[in-house]
């Protein structure tokens, strides 16, 4: 099994080296779905050159049923083997329409700020944690898959981390195998919730896998029966899915954010790019929570185990999971805005370009606060907060200029035409709780 290939070997050399029958050529749409088509070993060269064509009107890419087919471009270095079908390899691709790279595709948008960064003589490199829940079906929607995992503070339980042995050591040995070097994995703060941590790596390289992580993670639970959400906020009690992305830049083999003269081991470069997502991070809470549901989440009221684990303040702290922002120890720092619903590609478009400005333009961050912002973030009142809700998260980044520009005209609006409906849809439905409420008026 493999998780980064040669970039001198074509997927006709890597099919014979790991005897595969198949590729699955996928891409990731604006909305953050996964789409792929399934391509025989044997007609693989002509995919590897010409594409793998779908019609883009019905991949959330904000074109016509009349526009021309888009072209999905594996790329080798991406390809991942499937551990529990080995004569499958999945591969990333790269759109293009009409023999150009298609403007609003994620994983181009990220590339091009990458690029842009790789000018500057930086490497952004990332990690991300996961969350998941583990479900199973029930009369009425769903519920905790494992019924003994019910206490107030399950975070850390080790009788329900391994009751879920089989499925987590499942995950962590595939990881291994694909060189990802998962290190540590365990239950979190809602019943039912899971963690599984791998090595960092170059941004692009951890939106690949991210993208796979999930279907990996979804698929080895249907497996066994069972339903793994990354939902940002499944159950209203319950503490949220996050997807927290720590982060670093790097010119070759030196971290340009780590400086042991520092009361917290971060160089002022370091610094700056922190401001710059401050600057820029109710913009970017669209892109990082893009669903109404994200907004459960985001600054929600107190869950069964006493904390929400999810920011309400554009403010950074120390080794302090309270804040937007935490430095856990020099060189690098975490971002807790993302939730489990987040498209990493874009995600981190926006985070990297917004970092850079930060660089550019020197922009400070003001100063570090050592307090729990959870019970004492309205004791700062020129805090900025974040937007509540999808369409204020929306109209933020419409207004951010930096941000509309990174996602390009086309990639921009169509984001944004799709929320907005989204937002529209939601607001159309009557819900149990309306009922509840309101039906003796």
């Amino acid at each position: 099994m493999v998780g980064t290939a040669p970039r001198t070997q074509t997927l006709t050399d890597l099919a014979k080296a790991h005897k595969l029958d198949f590729f699955l050529v996928s891409f990731t749409d604006l909305l953050g779905g996964t789409r792929a088509k399934l391509v025989p070993a044997a007609k693989v060269s002509a995919v590897e050159s010409a594409g793998a064509c779908f019609a883009p009107f019905a991949c959330n890419l904000g074109l016509g049923p009349d526009a021309h087919d888009i072209a999905a471009i594996p790329d080798a270095s991406s390809l991942i083997v499937l551990p529990w079908q080995p004569n499958v390899g999945w591969v990333a691709s790269d759109l293009y329409l009409d023999g150009e790279p298609f403007a609003a595709a994620p994983r181009i948008i990220l590339k091009q700020v990458c690029d842009r960064a790789a000018t500057l003589g930086y490497d952004y490199k990332t990690g991300v944690e996961a969350e998941f829940m583990l479900l199973k079906q029930a009369e009425k929607g769903y519920r905790i898959a494992d019924p003994l995992d019910d206490a107030a503070r399950p975070c850390y339980d080790q009788l329900n981390l391994m009751r879920q042995f089989d499925l987590i050591s499942t995950l962590v040995r595939y990881m291994e195998a694909l060189g990802w070097e998962p290190y540590q994995c365990d239950h979190e703060d809602a019943n039912g919730q899971f963690e599984i941590n791998w090595t960092y790596s170059d941004a692009l390289t951890t939106a690949d896998r991210h993208v796979f992580f999930k279907y990996m993670v979804k698929t080895l639970a249907e497996q066994q029966g069972l339903t793994a959400t990354f939902m940002p906020k499944p159950f209203s009690h319950l503490t949220g899915n996050g997807a927290h992305l720590h982060m670093s830049l790097w010119n070759g083999e030196s971290n340009v954010f780590e400086d042991a003269r520092d009361e917290l081991g971060v160089a002022p470069l370091g610094y700056e790019f922190m401001a710059g997502v401050m600057a820029h991070a109710r913009g970017l809470t669209a892109l990082c929570n893009p669903t109404v549901n994200s907004y459960r989440r985001l600054g929600a009221a107190m869950t069964s185990s006493g904390s929400t684990w999810s920011p309400r303040y554009i403010s950074f702290g120390g080794n302090n999971r309270t804040h937007m922002l935490r430095i856990p120890e020099g060189g690098r720092f975490e971002l807790r805005l993302a939730d489990g619903s987040t498209n990493l590609y874009l995600a981190q478009a926006g985070i990297l370009a917004a970092g850079l400005e930060g660089i550019t333009e020197h922009l400070t961050t003001g100063d570090r606060i050592d307090e729990n912002m959870f019970v004492r973030g309205s004791e700062f009142p020129t805090l900025q907060t974040l937007p509540t809700t999808l369409i204020e998260a929306l109209r933020c980044l419409e207004q951010d200029t930096l941000l509309i520009k990174t996602l390009g005209e086309q990639g921009s609006k169509t984001f944004l035409d799709f929320k907005y409906k989204e937002c529209s849809d939601y607001h159309t439905e009557v819900t149990q709780w309306e009922l509840q409420q309101y039906i003796h008026c």
